[in-house]
């Protein structure tokens, strides 16, 4: 189960926003309207919303070019005390590939940051909070590197999808993040 939500959101976010740089942001403790509103506040209109297994959540564009707003969206402020955020960044710079980042807020708080490319830059009130998942999934610690760097020939590369379908699971089963829905939904302003 968990597996298939991962892998409709990672398709979700491509298919369904593919001319938006999007970010996707599940809250748990705060309404749908709240979750809206405040990022509205943040002009960040939201493109889709909605509600599942405890979560609200909306998908908004990365910046606002309208108003030429490029900076990093501080969900501090959509985040009051009871209330849980999960954001991944799709694409922090698409220009130059980079894959999406992770954040994680409590409280008005950032407890854990780190971008899909490098786990072991961790930052927050609380870095090690997924650790223990992590290592379990292999994806950081000593059994975390290929175990054919060494051999030559071989691309470890080539592993960069799994390791990023794992680091999903892991990030949707510990949080049981909901799956949007596989079509976007344009709401009204």
């Amino acid at each position: 189960m968990v597996a298939s939500r991962v892998l409709a959101m990672t398709k979700w976010t491509h298919r369904s926003y593919d001319h938006h740089e999007v970010n996707v942001v599940f809250a748990r403790g705060s309404s749908l309207d709240a979750l809206a509103d405040g990022l509205r506040r943040l002009d960040r209109e939201p493109l889709d919303r909605g509600e599942d297994g405890g979560w609200s959540w909306a998908v908004h564009d990365m910046v606002n070019a309208e108003i030429e707003d490029f900076d990093p969206v501080n969900y501090r402020r959509v985040c009051p005390d009871g209330t849980e955020l999960v954001v991944f960044v799709t694409e922090p710079c698409s220009v130059k590939g980079f894959p999406p980042d992770f954040e994680y807020y409590r409280d008005g708080r950032l407890i854990l940051r780190f971008s899909f490319e490098d786990l072991g830059q961790r930052v927050g009130d609380d870095p090690d909070h997924l650790s223990p998942e992590l290592l379990a999934a292999n994806l950081i610690g000593p059994d975390s590197h290929c175990p054919h760097e060494d051999d030559l020939g071989h691309d470890c590369w080539e592993h960069t999808e799994d390791d990023r379908g794992r680091l999903m699971k892991t990030l949707v089963g510990h949080f049981a993040l909901p799956s949007p829905p596989l079509a976007a939904e344009w709401t009204a302003r």
